[in-house]
């Protein structure tokens, strides 16, 4: 099999997505909304996939961690304290031709692939547009832009019923604030000791413009994170421990390490809260893309949410009574963007011409269906009423999908394209032997299983 990662990956994913139910538009009737996606059946099976063996990966099979699921509004005071009223933000400039406004960083990032743009200023990204003539990737204008102005992320909503009383909140920008400001309650309702993490997957939204590229930077996506609380002598240990660990799941998952890599930010880089962070970075067919984040937070969120809500939110060590602010480690996996590159990973292309087979090598676990189910002919009842029986004792166990639409033949390069692992074909010998003939996605090899069998072949497989 083959697989090049040309400019057209991304372009061919995205139709695949869309032929095959993984990913729509949103809104695509009314013209849609930029930058906005709607996830399809298959598309809410792989993503599901992904949650969930991320929390029974990191969550349910550790003992120093526990969940969290918090609402998406918060108190504003929430935003002031963390600090992303005064500095969430990024810079933007709109060409005076076609009034489009674009982060300034991407716009450099694109026309000038070379050129260093991490914390750098406004006025410093403006200069090099200046000085380089960067033209409008919409109007070709060149040297056309305004100055770089700051513009803050949060996207900002209202509550209340009477005009005159509503207030302003802000829509979530990260989960990470909801499990700083519950510290206290898992503290006083778990026998959670440090160190341990509290872990949270949600929706997130940043007001940014977004350059497109399917659904690899867009207004709302989905997280997964936790915040792993410790002590400050501790930290360096936690942060490489983390690191492995995040680079140790891609591994399960079946990245190729020459698609990945660690990099480290730069001191002007890094956030308003972190003293340290590295990026697990992939190999997409636009660059090198941040995949996982890693942060070394400090005390910072506690310490500032403690000041600012009058709560006390140190730690009582429960063997020495000393009382401290706890540090925090905080590992980032960005779910949606994950979902992009596990599709990238795992797109491969056989043959050609009319015996091109497309397939999504995807690990079983991730696969939307586990398990197809065929008649070989849909016109003989004998042969439906047997894979129907099949089919039912097989989807109380596994995700499975019925197919009986055209030649065997070309449902099985269906289910390649989609991932399913294995497909079950019923024919005239199972009437008589009481098996069934099961075609592996990846070898395309067939074999003869017996039918009581299946579930303890497709348990193993799994395993």
């Amino acid at each position: 099999m083959s697989k090049e990662k040309n400019n057209n990956l991304i372009d061919t994913i995205t139709s695949l997505a869309k032929r095959r139910g993984f990913v729509y538009p949103g809104s695509e009737i009314y013209g849609g909304l930029a930058n906005s996606w709607d996830y399809g059946p298959l598309g809410v099976e792989l993503k599901n996939n992904l949650r969930d063996w991320w929390w029974k990966r990191f969550v349910q099979s550790r003992r120093d961690m526990v969940g969290l699921d918090a609402a998406i509004l918060m108190n504003p005071k929430v935003w002031e304290a963390s600090g992303h009223v005064s500095s969430f933000s990024d810079a933007m400039v709109d060409c005076k031709k076609c009034k489009t406004r674009h982060r300034a960083d991407h716009l450099i990032e694109n026309a000038l692939p070379d050129q260093k743009v991490e914390g750098k200023s406004a006025d410093e990204l403006s200069e090099i547009i200046e000085t380089h003539k960067i033209a409008c990737p919409k109007c070709g204008a060149k040297g056309e832009f305004t100055k770089a102005r700051k513009f803050n992320l949060l996207f900002q909503t209202s509550i209340g019923s009477v005009e005159g009383d509503k207030s302003v909140v802000y829509l979530r920008g990260e989960v990470a604030q909801s499990m700083f400001v519950n510290f206290k309650n898992v503290l006083d309702t778990t026998r959670i000791r440090l160190p341990f993490g509290i872990a949270s997957v949600g929706k997130v939204f940043r007001n940014e413009i977004t350059p497109g590229n399917f659904t690899f930077r867009t207004l709302e996506f989905d997280l997964m994170e936790f915040e792993y609380f410790i002590e400050k002598n501790d930290w360096q240990k936690w942060f490489e421990y983390w690191l492995a660990q995040q680079q140790d799941w891609l591994k399960e998952i079946g990245f190729n390490k020459d698609n990945l890599r660690v990099r480290e930010h730069e001191k002007e880089e890094l956030s308003h809260y972190s003293n340290r962070t590295a990026d697990i970075e992939y190999k997409t067919p636009i660059g090198w893309k941040e995949l996982f984040g890693l942060a070394y937070r400090t005390d910072f969120d506690l310490k500032n949410h403690s000041k600012h809500s009058g709560v006390d939110l140190e730690y009582t060590d429960p063997e020495s009574g000393n009382k401290f602010t706890p540090h925090v480690i905080e590992p980032t996996f960005g779910l949606t963007r994950l979902m992009l590159m596990v599709m990238l990973e795992f797109y491969y292309e056989e043959g050609e011409g009319n015996d091109k087979r497309v397939v999504l090598k995807l690990h079983p676990k991730l696969a939307p269906y586990k398990v197809a189910v065929f008649p070989l002919l849909k016109n003989k009842p004998e042969l439906v009423k047997k894979a129907q029986e099949i089919f039912d004792n097989l989807s109380s166990e596994f995700t499975t999908v019925w197919d009986d639409r055209g030649n065997v033949g070309k449902r099985y390069y269906a289910q390649d394209e989609i991932g399913t692992p294995w497909c079950v074909t019923v024919d005239f010998d199972s009437l008589e032997d009481g098996t069934v003939t099961v075609r592996d996605r990846d070898t395309a090899k067939q074999e003869r299983i017996k039918i009581d069998e299946l579930s303890s072949y497709f348990s193993d497989k799994l395993k």
